[in-house]
C-alpha cells in the first residue's frame, strides 16, 4: 500500500536518506527544504512554516500517513532555535489534522543527544511556552554573553520536552497518531563535516559524544530507524526519545537514567 509521507530537510543528510528509503519502498514523499524539494520553504520563519504546511496539504490532498521533521541547523546561531524547535513543532502541528485523517498515522522528529547537555533555561522556557519573540531575544542574549554553544542543546532539549508532553495527549495519541523522537549521536552529514575537518573540534566531539558501538553513524542508519518509527508496524510507541548514538547516552549518563 502506497503511503504519503512529508519529510522536512529532504534535500540533504538524514532527510535525504529517509526520503530515498521511503521512495524505494513505493511511498510518495513530499519533501520540504529551502531548495531542491517538492515544497521549497524557509522553516525559520512563521511565514515559511505556514507556506510549507499549506503546500504539503495541497500536494497530499489533505491526508498524510506520516510526517517527519528532519530539518535542522547547527552552529552559533539563533536558527538553532527558530528551525530546530519552532520549525519542527509548527510544521507538525500544522500537519496534524491531515495525519488524523489517515488510517494509521505516524510522526517523528529528529532531535539529538545534545539535548542532554547544559541548556539556556530562558530559551527552553520560552520555546515550551510557544513564545518565539522571547526565545529569540534570550538566544541573542546568550550569543552576546559568549554562551552560544548552549543554543543547539536548548533547541533540541525543548523539542524533546514538547514531544514528550504532546505525544500522549488527546491531539496526538488521542487521534491515533504515534509521535516519537530520534536522538542521534554524531552523524556524518554535510552539516557535521566542519567538525570532522577541524582537528580541535574533532577532539572535543570525541570527548563530548563517545560512541563505543561502531563509532560515527551514516545518515542511512538514522533514516532506517525513522522508517520503522513511521511505519504501520509501530502501533504503540508514543512520546519516546530513542538514542541512536552508538551507546553515547548510556556512557555519559550511566545506568541509573533510563
Amino acid at each position: 500500500m502506497t503511503r504519503t509521507i512529508a519529510v522536512s530537510g529532504s534535500a540533504s543528510g538524514i532527510g535525504r536518506a529517509l526520503a530515498g528509503l521511503l521512495r524505494d519502498q513505493g511511498d510518495k514523499v513530499i519533501g520540504i527544504d529551502l531548495a531542491g524539494a517538492e515544497v521549497e520553504a524557509d522553516l525559520s520563519t512563521p511565514e515559511g512554516r505556514s507556506r510549507a504546511v499549506g503546500e504539503v496539504l495541497e500536494l497530499s490532498g489533505g491526508t498524510l500517513d506520516g510526517a517527519v521533521a528532519c530539518a535542522g541547523v547547527s552552529g552559533l546561531t539563533t536558527l538553532t532555535v527558530t528551525v530546530n524547535f519552532f520549525g519542527a513543532v509548527e510544521l507538525l502541528e500544522g500537519l496534524r489534522p491531515a495525519l488524523a485523517r489517515a488510517e494509521r498515522p505516524r510522526a517523528a522528529v529528529v532531535g539529538s543527544i545534545s539535548g542532554t547537555q547544559p541548556v539556556d533555561d530562558d530559551v527552553v522556557r520560552a520555546c515550551l511556552e510557544g513564545d518565539e519573540p522571547t526565545a529569540l531575544k534570550a538566544a541573542e542574549l546568550s550569543l552576546e554573553k559568549g554562551k552560544g554553544r548552549k543554543l543547539y542543546p536548548s533547541g533540541k532539549s525543548a523539542v524533546a520536552q514538547w514531544l514528550r508532553k504532546a505525544a500522549v495527549g488527546p491531539d496526538w495519541a488521542g487521534e491515533g497518531i504515534a509521535l516519537n523522537l530520534i536522538a542521534p549521536g554524531v552523524v556524518r552529514t554535510p552539516m557535521s563535516e566542519p567538525l570532522f575537518a577541524d582537528e580541535k573540534m574533532f577532539k572535543v566531539m570525541n570527548e563530548a559524544v563517545p560512541m563505543p558501538l561502531n563509532g560515527y553513524a551514516d545518515a542511512e542508519v538514522i533514516a532506517e530507524t525513522l522508517r520503522w518509527l513511521i511505519s504501520p508496524a509501530n502501533s504503540h510507541m508514543a512520546g519516546q526519545v530513542i538514542y541512536v548514538d552508538g551507546g553515547a547516552e548510556a556512557t555519559l549518563r550511566g545506568p541509573e537514567v533510563f
